[in-house]
């Protein structure tokens, strides 16, 4: 199988390279940003060759690379708190449905990142059903980047032929390149080590102690394997949640964390920001039926062993590069 995977040196991207080539697959055209694959993410990784993003989009338009069997298109911007509207436009938007029309137009296949932000606040609930796309609320311009290519899939009646992945809270390993995007196991760990206590913040809604909010936490492990499920699938169409189903408190995060180092929690709320009180999410949780329907039977870890294989087997590593 030879494939096109687009952020090849990001989080996800990094890691689903080595899913693939756990798979055996290496004829990979990775892409990325760079100018040259020298990022620490792609060490140790195996493809045929590497493309910026601007030589990809030459690539394409000069008829090229029609060899390849699809596009696994991960690379795009992933900070939730980027408000440069016309900036998420060009990355999120443009660039997703240029390689979208490419891949359809050359029958070949197109999976892509989503975003379980596109849900909002969650007061219309967590359901991927294409119907209920319109009736999301996102809460920031990033969220409404990734609702607006899923609402163009759905408007040029792709959604079929594509495969899009909703992704909740993930964490895991090759994530520490993201500063203050990091998951909040990388961001404990790194307090812990330094000072032995780690930073919640308080709550800022009635009915919410603090670190009682609910996320939907997922390994990156558990999302590289469900992402290859539809690699020999290609009669699987749609937009899928990719979460493990049950929301985790922030508190049992961290505990995970102190659990996996062998010591005894000791944790300090302090106040939310103001600029993120009006867009933070206090419950998320994936609504698995569409993703079991189609045959995905995939069998998530736990928040404990997912966090103590993260620690053990990455933040404590010599190489912390999965």
């Amino acid at each position: 199988m030879k494939i096109i995977l687009t952020g090849a040196s990001g989080f996800i991207g990094s890691c689903y390279l080595r899913e693939l080539n756990d798979l055996g697959i290496d004829q990979v055209v990775a892409v990325d940003v760079h100018a040259l694959p020298d990022h620490p993410n792609l060490q140790g990784k195996k493809f045929r060759e590497y493309l910026s993003r601007e030589e990809l989009i030459d690539q394409l338009d000069s008829g090229k690379l029609k060899e390849v069997d699809g596009i696994i298109h991960l690379g795009a911007c992933a900070d939730t708190t980027e408000r440069d509207r016309a900036f998420l436009a060009r990355n999120n938007v443009q660039y997703s449905q240029r390689l979208a029309r490419w891949s359809v137009t050359n029958d070949k296949f197109f999976h892509y990142a989503s975003s379980a932000s596109v849900y909002g606040n969650g007061d219309q609930g967590y359901d991927d059903d294409s119907d209920k796309l319109s009736t999301f609320k996102p809460l920031n311009a990033y969220a409404e980047s990734k609702w607006l290519f899923d609402r163009w899939i759905l408007r040029e009646k792709l959604v079929s032929r594509v495969v899009g992945f909703r992704y909740f809270n993930v964490f895991g390993p090759n994530e520490y390149h993201k500063g203050n995007m990091r998951s909040m196991v990388s961001k404990a760990y790194d307090q812990i080590m330094e000072s032995g206590r780690v930073k919640l913040f308080a709550s800022s809604r009635e009915g919410y102690g603090d670190g009682s909010e609910e996320r939907d936490f997922i390994y990156v492990k558990d999302v590289s394997r469900v992402m290859a499920w539809f690699l020999d699938r290609r009669d699987k169409g749609g937009i899928f949640n990719v979460g493990t189903g049950k929301p985790r408190m922030f508190l049992d995060l961290v505990k995970g964390v102190y659990s996996a180092l062998e010591r005894p929690p000791a944790i300090d709320f302090v106040p939310m920001p103001d600029s993120l009180k009006g867009q933070y999410q206090y419950f998320t949780q994936a609504d698995l039926h569409h993703l079991r329907s189609v045959g995905c039977d995939h069998q998530f870890m736990s928040l404990e062993d997912s966090v103590a294989d993260y620690v053990k087997s990455h933040l404590m590593a010599t190489s912390a590069i999965y």
